[in-house]
């Protein structure tokens, strides 16, 4: 009551709520229940309940952004270090010549195989024709080659016979010798018989048995008789000087005596063997041994087929002769050169060896090009990949074939890119600047030194969402997933286990 009097009100005063209640008038008569309340001022428990339902909020919006947050921090690994990387071919002519026609310009996308430039090709096909004119002379050459190596073919089969007859005449030549020993031997035989008449004529013709005629005759055939032999021994000299044979036997041999292999030592015999073997120099035949007598020559001759069948032999040897060898070569140096003249007028028109964009285009109608000059780039547009550098410190944790996560900054969040890790430089970035950092040198101040990794694209299509050489990326590497593809789960420690499991397996006693 006090309060009240005073004019003011305490919350917590029971007689507020006795003498202020609403409905209630103030002599003593309760209004309907049907009327509202009035609502008074907020209590205390209203305020602490408003604190807790934003408290419980709040940690609720921590749970629901920092979970994953804190997942994020504990399962990847990720830098900002990151830029978009791909091939760069640089299209240049294999020969030099005038540009022709230029049938691209930057920004044109090209695919494999499209002509970019063409060169005049007058001059390389006139290089052609000159060629094939060369070919076709030295077809001729090998033709003419072929003939006359059967013409030799020939001559030497007409001298092989030759060859044969020279050693018949000589066996001929042997039975001739034997012919005229026995014709001597009859002479010999007849002037017996005529002495032998003559030595009993003359002692009768004192008795007058015999008649001076008679003598006479028998004188008469006595002296052809003895004519007749010196005839015959005349005709076995001939035959035997024929032969290269003395005339006489030394120490009075046997007339018909001769040497077993006469017939393969006869100057005659070798003779034809040279002419033989001189027509077959040029097929290839080369002789071993110019001893050799004619029998082992043609039998050596006939081991060149397994058969002996000569028809195979003189057949392979018009295919191995030295002179068809040597324009077999000259046709397949014309064919040679040919195709080199057609490969160089196929260089004429340059095109794209890989699909991409045309990019830094230098070249126009008439400019005058050399082999190797550059005349534009094409990008690749689908050989691209990812080069993260990461710090030293985070490469404990990647792997190969960790799949990772790319947020491109051109496409924010409209675009999300799945890699996978497929590397590791084997040097950081400053080793392998022009000019590297001498920390021998000066004041040294540590780094943290960051490693280009490489992260392949998977199933990247350009032609959705393309990426350009330079973009930056931001990688989230999954450390937590296990690595999948080629070499996975490889490091760069592979070659320190190795060097370390070598220097263990010296250090065994």
């Amino acid at each position: 009551m006090a309060a009240v009097e005073n004019g003011t009100q305490d919350e917590s005063s029971p007689s507020v709520e006795a003498t202020d209640r609403p409905g209630e008038h103030g002599d003593g008569s309760k209004a309907n229940d049907t009327q509202p309340v009035e609502s008074g001022p907020p209590s205390r428990s209203v305020g602490r309940r408003w604190r807790w339902i934003v408290g419980a909020a709040a940690l609720i919006v921590l749970i629901v952004v920092g979970a994953p947050w804190l997942y994020e921090v504990f399962t990847t690994v990720s830098t900002d270090d990151a830029y978009v990387n791909g091939h760069v071919t640089l299209v240049a002519p294999r020969v030099p010549g005038q540009v022709k026609r230029v049938l691209v310009d930057d920004n044109n996308p090209v695919h494999k195989g499209d002509l970019l430039v063409e060169l005049d090709e007058e001059p390389y096909q006139a290089q052609v024709d000159v060629a094939e004119a060369e070919v076709e002379a030295a077809q001729a050459d090998l033709d003419a080659a072929i003939a006359g190596i059967r013409a030799q073919v020939g001559l030497a089969r007409s001298l092989r016979f030759n060859l044969e007859h020279s050693i018949e005449e000589v066996n001929d030549t042997e039975a001739t010798l034997k012919l005229r020993v026995a014709t001597l031997q009859s002479r010999r035989a007849e002037l017996n018989r005529a002495e032998a008449d003559y030595n009993r004529a003359q002692r009768l013709v004192t008795t007058g048995a015999v008649t001076p005629q008679e003598m006479d005759a028998l004188t008469a055939a006595r002296l052809v008789a003895q004519a007749q032999v010196q005839e015959a021994l005349q005709a076995v000299y001939q035959v035997r000087v024929s032969l290269g044979l003395p005339a006489e036997p030394e120490k009075g041999g046997d007339l018909t005596q001769v040497p077993a292999d006469l017939n393969q030592t006869f100057s005659a015999v070798r003779q034809a063997q040279a002419q033989l073997i001189q027509a077959a120099a040029p097929l290839g035949v080369i002789q071993q041994s110019y001893e050799a007598t004619p029998h082992e020559m043609v039998e050596e001759f006939y081991k060149r087929d397994p058969k002996g069948d000569i028809n195979k032999i003189y057949e392979a040897l018009v295919k191995e002769a030295p002179a068809v060898k040597q324009s077999q070569a000259k046709l397949l140096e014309a064919k040679r050169n040919l195709a080199v003249a057609k490969l160089n007028l196929s260089y004429c028109r340059v095109v794209s060896e890989i699909d991409g964009v045309v990019t830094r285009r230098n070249v126009n109608p008439g400019n005058n090009v050399t082999a190797g000059q550059s005349l534009m780039a094409v990008r690749s547009v689908t050989e691209i990949w990812v080069d993260a550098n990461f710090k030293e410190t985070q490469l404990r944790y990647l792997r190969i074939g960790q799949p990772a996560d790319l947020d491109v900054d051109m496409y924010g969040s409209h675009a999300h890119f799945k890699g996978r890790v497929s590397g590791f430089t084997m040097g950081t970035g400053s080793t392998l600047a022009l000019l590297p950092p001498q920390n021998a040198t000066g004041n040294f101040v540590k780094v943290v030194q960051r490693l280009p990794v490489r992260i392949d694209l998977v199933d990247y299509d350009p032609t959705k969402q393309p990426l350009f050489v330079g973009l930056s990326v931001e990688p989230n590497v999954l450390i937590r997933e296990a690595p999948t593809g080629p070499n996975a789960g490889q490091f760069l420690q592979t070659a320190a286990t190795q060097v370390g499991s070598a220097a263990s397996s010296g250090s065994k006693p």
